[in-house]
């Protein structure tokens, strides 16, 4: 049995293996294919009548170390320097103006119509306007390298602000002056913590001779992230200056305790870093849509009773999509269908509180609003001509490079 478990296992990643790799040329989000396939094992482990525990209490742990994986990963390929900053205020804007508009016209719906508290309704609306980074960035690389670079962007923004607006709404209880001033001290102090944090985690890692570095460091993460997250502190800041910090210390070269970091080993250091973490981000992230897929009712897909709130609040995602990237005059296609619900939202909305949550934003709404968005990134993808040629920009990194040495 046990060995059953393991081959099972092995087989069901090397198979989403295969879906990200051709993920490129078939179109098709490897989230599907990866709900999919776990929905389908679950199918063949009934006819065969195999006794499997419930796997429900997995899927949030699952969640948040792929979270933090998954900024981790979208922080240390952000690049910050002057030629970034027009894509950085454009992604900002297009990230924060639909998460923040609808989440609020959303909760006055659900408050009109079902009579639920203002507040509550929000906290359950604000997971559903959080484009999905674990989504939207592997779907992104085989699109133009400027609207990738505008994905990543926008997703990881969309994830972090997401979160730390949910976690906001969910530990006030009264929404006033005394509580925005002390979310802004909160704020303040887990970004000198971050900071601190970061330079000694940054100074291990160029330090550590030992040949298993990487994955402490990633513990040591995850430990800082969960303590944070225990004293209501937005937890996420710190990944996400982790990983900028390290990003980009080839601009902060200039600054002369920075020399102490030894930035010429440390970007190598930082660059194997960088691989580890996308590995594990691919293999957590696989586990976790395969699970979900897992936990799927068929009856949940096809609730008639939210399909229409789910078309409705996709509509809403894509008519607000369209006025922006017009306004900010960026490329309608294919930026305008990649934005993606997935992780995110499963995860906050697994993580409301009983005595805030209300009955019309349900599972089989998130399941649907996911699939709808997902399956609109599909066609969009589909029809998208622009594609980036990676070896091409090998070839010319190639040629870069014997230049340089000759």
């Amino acid at each position: 049995m046990t060995l059953g478990i393991i081959i099972t296992l092995c087989t069901l990643v090397l198979i989403a293996y295969v879906f990200d790799i051709t993920s490129g040329k078939t179109k098709i989000p490897p989230v599907i294919l990866l709900l999919l396939l776990g929905w389908g094992v679950k199918e063949i482990g009934k006819y065969f009548h195999f006794e499997i525990p419930d796997l429900q209490p997995v899927l949030p742990v699952l969640g948040t170390v792929g979270l933090i994986l998954i900024v981790l990963e979208g922080s240390l390929e952000l690049e910050f320097n002057k030629s970034k900053l027009k894509v950085l205020r454009q992604s900002f804007f297009v990230a924060v103006f639909p998460l923040l508009t609808l989440s609020f016209i959303s909760a006055y719906v659900f408050y009109y119509y079902g009579g639920y508290n203002y507040k509550d309704a929000l906290v359950n609306s604000i997971p559903l306007f959080i484009i999905s980074s674990a989504i939207a960035i592997p779907s992104a690389k085989n699109i133009a390298k400027s609207n990738k670079e505008f994905v990543t962007f926008e997703s990881s923004l969309s994830d972090i602000l997401g979160v730390i607006l949910f976690n906001f709404f969910v530990v006030n209880a009264t929404i006033g002056v005394d509580s925005f001033l002390h979310f802004g001290l909160e704020l303040l102090i887990m970004i000198a913590i971050s900071f601190a944090a970061s330079v000694l985690l940054a100074y291990l890692l160029s330090k550590i001779k030992h040949n298993i570095k990487f994955i402490p460091i990633i513990m040591l993460l995850i430990i800082i992230y969960a303590i944070s997250k225990i004293y209501h502190l937005p937890a996420l800041i710190f990944i996400v200056v982790f990983g900028l910090f390290l990003g980009n210390l080839d601009e902060l070269k200039g600054i002369k305790w920075i020399k102490k970091l030894k930035p010429e080993i440390l970007n190598r250091e930082i660059h194997k870093f960088g691989e580890i973490t996308a590995e594990a981000t691919f293999l957590i992230r696989t586990l976790f849509f395969l699970l979900f897929g897992y936990l799927i009712n068929i009856e949940e897909l096809t609730n008639t009773n939210t399909l229409m709130w789910s078309l409705s609040i996709c509509g809403g995602i894509f008519l607000v999509r369209f006025i922006q990237l017009k306004v900010f005059k960026i490329d309608l296609l294919p930026l305008l269908f990649i934005a993606p619900r997935g992780l995110i939202t499963i995860l906050l909305f697994l993580s409301i509180p009983s005595d805030q949550s209300i009955s019309l934003v349900n599972k089989p709404m998130i399941l649907q609003v996911i699939i709808i968005t997902a399956l609109v990134m599909m066609i969009g993808l589909m029809f998208n001509k622009k594609t980036v040629s990676e070896p091409l920009e090998d070839e010319a990194d190639l040629a870069l490079e014997t230049t340089e040495e000759e």
